[in-house]
């Protein structure tokens, strides 16, 4: 993607950008001609990022479970043309063994985080600009163990199309991941290659994702005026399997 430049003198700033996920779009928009702002809660993970970008890189600590820190975030930005958020606290596990606190940052993370950064935020983005979240497949194909995860990510596929209508003219979206292999599957070691093999083997595409296919609807839905309110499904039709 090096010879893309569409994001040319564009401002955007990616919330997770510590995360393989975040990263990963952070050079994208980069290469793409993006000044990009790295936010997230661990000023190491986004120094590590900024370091491999190509273009200018602001970095900013953000906590999304702490309305103040947004608010604090939302007075030094100023203007930007959009904002994508990979930010994500899963809270796994049998329903028993469940906390409350780790289901309410799952929740602050994924739908309670996203809704006050466009409180804080809305006002500062650009005529044509945008917000785009991060769901997951499981919303739409919940697993034991998942619970909240699966509410969490259709908690903030409907808050999207809320947003989409209440901060109008401002387009909000999201993107929601299949099984795509993003280093976060790296943890597996020796299993991680068969897993892989058998999520490809019973899903319509007959493959997983990559990093790529997912910076494709990332830029997307950020350079597309005419999309808003929409939950973009990168799973290679997981959902249906």
């Amino acid at each position: 993607m090096s010879d893309d430049t569409r994001l040319k003198g564009q401002r955007l700033v990616v919330v997770g950008a510590g995360s393989h996920t975040g990263r990963a779009l952070a050079k994208a928009a980069s290469a793409a001609g993006a000044a990009v702002v790295l936010a997230g809660p661990d000023l190491r993970k986004l120094e590590w990022t900024a370091g491999e970008l190509s273009g200018p890189a602001e970095v900013r600590v953000l906590d999304l479970c702490d309305e103040r820190s947004i608010a604090d975030f939302a007075a030094r930005l100023g203007r930007f043309d959009h904002l994508v958020s990979t930010a994500a606290a899963p809270a796994n596990g049998p329903l028993k063994d469940l906390q409350a606190a780790d289901v309410q940052r799952a929740f602050s993370a994924k739908v309670i985080g996203p809704l006050l950064l466009a409180k804080h935020l809305a006002g500062q983005v650009s005529e044509h600009g945008s917000f785009t979240f991060f769901s997951g497949v499981v919303a739409w194909r919940p697993a034991p163990a998942r619970t909240v995860m699966a509410t969490t990510n259709g908690a903030l596929a409907f808050l999207v199309r809320a947003l989409a209508v209440e901060i109008a003219p401002v387009r909000v979206n999201a993107v929601s991941p299949g099984i795509v292999d993003t280093g976060a599957w790296d943890g597996m070691g020796a299993d991680k290659a068969a897993f892989l093999r058998g999520v490809a083997e019973r899903n319509p595409a007959r493959r997983v994702g990559t990093p790529e296919d997912l910076i494709k609807a990332v830029l997307y839905a950020i350079d597309n005026p005419y999309v808003t309110g929409t939950v973009l499904h990168v799973d290679g039709g997981g959902r249906l399997a």
